[in-house]
């Protein structure tokens, strides 16, 4: 799980606490994600950190309280950006495709059907676009996904990987998104469409959106 950001946007929120923690009915936005994970059969988890990464730490322990085992893949100081991260994290990940789900994502995707094809290096998940993304990310057509195209949907930051996808690229600070563009390029990742609740809670204003919409549902 990708947790290592500074979260420039989410300031003053994220000054001393880091944006997976912010709360969200009543629970940390990153304890929803595990509960999700559970509940669709994942008991490990690997969780990067850097801004802030202490506070993870000691808020989620080993898992335990929360019925999985959770490893950290520590990024000193400065986060590596998306790619980075997860490149770096890649040993302590098994030898098979793996998940990948952003921290500061609020939606109620069920994780447990995502799989991923013999000859395919990603499988991601879109979502319709956002306000704030309105040209969206990737094209999606017959279940693939293509870096050009119309109409584009938006990525939700949901997706599977194989190792083979960071082939021959140096460690360090990287976005993920240029791998993804090439691989979709050649005919490599599949992805599906899904239109229930997903929310990048980039912002105050944002996470202050959700937790109204929240109340009003409770």
């Amino acid at each position: 799980m990708l947790a290592a950001g500074r979260g420039e946007r989410m300031r003053p929120l994220s000054d001393s606490m880091p944006k997976p923690l912010l709360k969200l009915g009543g629970k940390a936005l990153i304890e929803h994600h595990i509960h999700a994970l559970r509940q669709a059969g994942i008991r490990k988890i690997v969780v990067n950190l850097a801004w802030q990464g202490h506070r993870l730490r000691e808020h989620l322990g080993d898992g335990a309280a929360f019925g999985v085992r959770i490893r950290y893949s520590d990024e000193g100081e400065h986060a590596l950006e998306t790619g980075g991260g997860v490149l770096k994290a890649l040993d302590l990940l098994g030898a098979g495709p793996f998940l990948v789900v952003n921290g500061d994502i609020w939606t109620d995707f069920a994780f447990g059907p995502l799989s991923l094809a013999e000859n395919d290096l990603a499988h991601l998940v879109l979502v319709p676009n956002p306000e704030h993304n309105p040209d969206g990310d990737f094209a999606l057509h017959a279940g693939r996904v293509l870096p050009q195209g119309e109409p584009k949907l938006t990525f939700s930051g949901i997706g599977v990987y194989r190792k083979a996808l960071f082939a021959g690229h140096e460690p360090g600070a990287f976005p993920l998104a240029p791998l993804l563009r090439a691989a979709a390029a050649q005919g490599r990742v599949s992805g599906e469409r899904y239109d229930g609740v997903w929310s990048d809670v980039g912002t105050p204003e944002r996470l202050e959106t959700l937790r109204r919409e929240q109340a009003g549902r409770e």
